[in-house]
């Protein structure tokens, strides 16, 4: 039988963590009874450095059932993706599988057999992909696929409508471990591994209770991360459109001169202005780009932990130390 570890993500979640544990101790119970999985089989709650008393939550789940619960805390907040990192890599010794999934339960959890079925067929990597976004708004779904073509634009290999909802094997754990990078977009490192893989398609529900943790701010902050640290494409359009601009403007310079000695000078201040503005705003924008890769190879060069965990409960009789990644 399978040994899976189910790793939640968890920030400021004390509203709707009583729902999500009952609901996937059920789910854990059913897949126990058909013998899908082994006893040893655990869910880990990942507390992001939560101010309100998700800790104390998770905490009081593996006092009363610690065979089926356990916890890692983070010493402070550090995003979504490294704390969903810091479960994947520090469990992976002790499962065979690992699904991710995000705390308020709006990924389907009954797509966690057809995963374990896939996952025994032989793939070491299974996604969660949702079959449609009826429930999202216009803006939200509109956007949201906008992104995924632009990544692919971009070169970055994505999959369509997958967020963080995925089953990984020990062995694909373990290659995940070999990236260093600080800069982390999970949904573009997964598929780089390779290994063999297949999606798993559900529906998409609504949050049960509580605030979601992605307001537009962090969802464009996270689809900017991910376009920078998968691409350097962003800086050869800069280039290019350089080089454009620079062909133009030694057209325009010829133009002009060959108007000049016909004696038909062109007075405009309104389109100097408007090129004068263009071209410096073009400019800020360069420098901004270039100074986002500058910042990313700033932060990667000072090799800081992506994490840092100040304690951990999984074991019956014993709390394991912290440690760094």
């Amino acid at each position: 039988m399978t040994t899976l570890y189910i790793v939640v993500p968890c920030y400021n979640e004390e509203e709707v963590l009583s729902k999500t544990a009952s609901t996937l101790l059920k789910k854990f119970e059913q897949l126990s009874k058909e013998g899908k999985i082994a006893p040893q089989s655990k869910i880990v709650f990942i507390d992001d450095g939560s101010k309100d008393k998700t800790w104390k939550k998770i905490c009081d789940y593996h006092k009363i059932n610690p065979t089926s619960f356990g916890g890692i805390k983070l010493s402070r907040n550090r995003g979504h993706q490294n704390a969903l990192l810091c479960g994947l890599l520090t469990l992976r010794d002790r499962a065979d599988a690992i699904i991710s999934i995000d705390a308020d339960l709006q990924d389907d959890i009954n797509a966690i057999d057809s995963m374990l079925d896939k996952y025994e067929e032989g793939c070491d990597i299974v996604y969660g992909v949702r079959s449609k976004r009826d429930t999202d708004t216009f803006f939200k779904r509109f956007t949201a696929e906008s992104y995924y073509k632009i990544l692919e634009k971009m070169g970055a290999k994505v999959i369509f409508n997958h967020a963080d909802f995925r089953l990984m094997s020990k062995r694909a754990l373990n290659c995940l471990s070999m990236f260093k990078e600080r800069n982390i977009f999970l949904r573009g490192l997964v598929p780089m591994i390779g290994f063999q893989s297949d999606i798993v398609t559900y529906e998409r529900s609504e949050r049960e209770a509580g605030e979601s943790k992605y307001p537009l701010s962090k969802m464009l902050a996270l689809a900017w991360e991910g376009i920078t640290s998968l691409s350097i494409r962003p800086i050869r359009m800069v280039t290019t459109t350089g080089a454009i601009i620079f062909a133009l403007s030694i057209i325009m310079l010829i133009y002009s001169v060959v108007r000049f000695f016909m004696g038909a000078t062109v007075s405009g201040w309104a389109s100097l202005a408007v090129s004068i503005w263009a071209i410096g705003g073009l400019q800020l924008l360069a420098i901004g780009i270039v100074g986002e890769y500058i910042g990313k190879i700033y932060l990667e060069s000072k090799a800081r932990p992506r994490f840092i965990v100040d304690e951990i409960i999984l074991d019956d009789d014993e709390d394991e130390d912290e440690d760094d990644e």
